[in-house]
């Protein structure tokens, strides 16, 4: 069965986007970058909500043909291209680059959706894995800590009041500083 893993950056201090949704912090450098590609090259869907699925489609669609885009860069443009996308949203009307408009997380489908062949599928977006988070939807998590403290913005992980027992199965640090904590939904203590 495919599982759903959660990859999203995040500040020390527990952010996922600074004040006004900042990203600017972020501290992808090329060997981040090719590690992210490596990674999501093997997934065999994305799934996103809409604002990121808008801010991912308004740009890596054609990133490639930049002449100042990095290798990895380029990668991805063509990894992004090719990958079937869900994106869930309740006024999207039409979306292109091999993408399927789903109206809500619906549990049953989604389990459909991880009951099918293929490579594990990626969720992108704090809102919407929250929502698949909530729900018990998400197999593991990839949380890549960036080495800043923001002080405010929009926390990864809000208060919700469901509990999220998760085992650590990875950790790597990266030259940039950034490191990558790796769990999988389960037992703290397994």
């Amino acid at each position: 069965m495919r599982r759903i893993i959660l990859s999203l950056s995040v500040s020390l201090d527990g952010y996922f986007e600074g004040p006004d949704g900042s990203l600017d912090w972020h501290l992808v450098d090329e060997e981040l970058h090719q590690h992210f590609n490596d990674e999501l090259r093997t997934m065999s869907a994305f799934l996103d909500g809409r604002v990121s699925h808008e801010l991912m489609s308004a740009y890596w669609p054609t990133a490639d043909a930049n002449p100042e885009a990095s290798p990895a860069e380029a990668e991805f443009a063509g990894i992004w291209r090719d990958m079937p996308k869900y994106v869930f949203s309740r006024t999207l009307t039409e979306a292109d680059w091999n993408t399927t408009i789903l109206r809500e997380v619906d549990p049953d489908e989604i389990n459909a959706l991880k009951a099918q062949p293929g490579g594990d599928m990626v969720i992108g977006g704090a809102t919407i894995a929250d929502e698949f988070r909530r729900l018990g939807l998400i197999d593991a998590y990839r949380l890549y800590v960036m080495p800043v403290i923001l002080g405010a913005g929009r926390p990864l992980f809000p208060p919700t009041g469901v509990r999220s027992d998760l085992r650590l199965v990875e950790t790597r640090r990266f030259s940039n500083g950034v490191a990558l904590l790796g769990y999988e939904a389960g037992h703290a203590g397994e």
